[in-house]
């Protein structure tokens, strides 16, 4: 599951394996092993990828099929207006 969820997030960012390792300071082939699902990340690894994708730790690791957006540095009217496209997407149904 985190293999798949990396490499989603990752192309959805439009990063290759090599910028985001060196984003997170390893190899590439680290990347690439945990896209295959060969490895893992480390711990503190995980945290990272959830910090520089702006999901969380439960989303990467499948244990909560829901991403999340951090919306703490929007000001009260855009986050009004996302709040309103949510509810407009959701109507949408």
């Amino acid at each position: 599951m985190i293999a798949e969820r990396i490499k989603h997030l990752r192309e959805k960012n439009n990063l290759t394996q090599s910028s985001l390792a060196k984003k997170l300071n390893v190899t590439r082939s680290s990347v690439n092993a945990w896209e295959m699902g060969i490895s893992v990340p480390s711990t503190a690894l995980i945290v990272d990828l959830a910090k520089l994708f702006h999901v969380s730790t439960d989303y990467l690791l499948g244990l909560n099929e829901n991403a999340t957006l951090d919306i703490s540095s929007l000001n009260d009217k855009e986050t009004m207006i996302l709040y309103e496209l949510i509810e407009y997407f959701k109507s949408q149904k």
